[in-house]
């Protein structure tokens, strides 16, 4: 077949004009996503909790063992420790005043922060409400056996203001944690999903195999959130490819059995191994891939793309959502952490806050 030079000429510059639109939807992709605050060796960030009024609070990651647990994010990126400066550090043996170590924190719509507060000794923990409006400590669940075994690893959590429940990720048993914020009543279920464990899979960053304790780090159940109606809870392992999700009257139904409760976790989709999740209004459930220094998002058809990626998003972990549709996300370097850090690797001091816009409306509080 012949072609003409000057079909070989259209075809060659309508080819060039595909190439540099997609360079150029790249490069849109990446300047979707801006710094909101720098941290520096001292307060490497753990997860992100956002009030419908625009306050910012964050968790300080435990795995680099710095003193404060948690602090409030102010306008202009400093930090200070909170609630205040007795409960935001270690206990140091104050009864009932201070923190052992926070992960998963969340402000519910009425301005309540709740602290997930776990003690590495006993594997036991509490639920830590302050109120973020009158600045008073709102309640305290505590979360000991036989709910929460010597293999407990509490690590985030969501908050169903509709039936005033908070659901927590146990990464050590592979289960689900309930808590009546009523009642004060805990129970555990999902023990016995496979969807709840952890894939046979290995997390490789930088060309390397995280570890942890010795071995390929294989963690169940911890990405959670629920959505904006409380009808759903979606969740997956870290070491995971899929989104799940289960309807909350299902897990609030004690009269379901362990095995009927199981047989109602749908999967919803694809995810990359993950950290944090976070959904919007429509459905787009919004990923923390930890392996490619990125953030993606699963759509209502199950289908994941990552939006945005750049050398610096080194370990995206926490994501929640803030004012104006806009999804936030922790960095934190968590694989040059001593307890994953095989090696004399140091972190570069990528500790930082980002947001990027939702792709639909988003409602705080996920």
């Amino acid at each position: 077949m012949r072609v003409s030079l000057n079909k070989l000429l259209f075809l060659i510059l309508l080819i060039t004009l595909l190439v540099a639109a997609n360079i150029n939807a790249v490069s849109a992709q990446q300047q979707n996503i801006e710094i909101v605050a720098s941290f520096d060796a001292e307060t490497p960030p753990g997860n992100i909790a956002i009030g419908t009024d625009g306050r910012i609070f964050m968790s300080v990651h435990e795995f680099y063992g710095k003193p404060v647990r948690v602090v409030e994010v102010m306008p202009d990126g400093r930090t200070k420790p909170y609630p205040n400066k007795q409960w935001a550090y270690s206990t140091q043996g104050t009864k009932n005043v201070g923190l052992y170590g926070v992960l998963g924190l969340n402000v519910d719509q009425n301005g309540i922060l709740w602290m997930l507060d776990v003690s590495g000794e006993n594997h036991s923990g509490r639920l830590v409400g302050w109120n973020t409006k009158s600045e008073s400590l709102h309640r305290v669940f505590y979360l000991a056996k036989p709910v929460i075994s010597d293999n407990s690893f509490l690590n985030d959590l969501a908050i169903d203001l509709k039936h005033n429940t908070a659901f927590i990720t146990d990464t050590g048993t592979g289960s689900i944690v309930i808590v009546d914020l009523t009642t004060g009543i805990v129970r555990s279920v999902l023990a016995s999903a496979k969807q709840t464990k952890a894939e046979d899979i290995d997390m490789i960053i930088d060309g390397e195999v995280v570890h942890l304790g010795g071995a390929p780090v294989r963690l169940g159940i911890n990405p959670i959130t629920i959505d904006s109606k409380n009808q759903y809870l979606y969740f997956g392992s870290m070491n995971g490819t899929s989104v799940y999700r289960i309807k909350t009257t299902d897990l609030l139904n004690k009269n379901l059995s362990e095995q009927a409760l199981v047989s109602r976790i749908e999967r919803y989709g694809d995810k990359p191994i993950s950290d944090g999740i976070t959904i919007d209004d429509a459905g787009n459930v919004y990923v923390t891939s930890i392996t490619d220094d990125s953030i993606g998002v699963t759509d209502k058809d199950g289908n994941y793309r990552t939006l945005v990626t750049r050398d610096d998003l080194s370990w995206p972990d926490g994501l929640a959502v803030g004012p104006n549709n806009y999804i936030y996300a922790t960095i934190n370097e968590l694989h040059r952490s001593p307890p994953l850090n095989n090696t004399t690797v140091q972190p570069k001091g990528e500790f930082k806050i980002v947001r990027l816009k939702a792709l639909s409306k988003a409602t705080t509080g996920r």
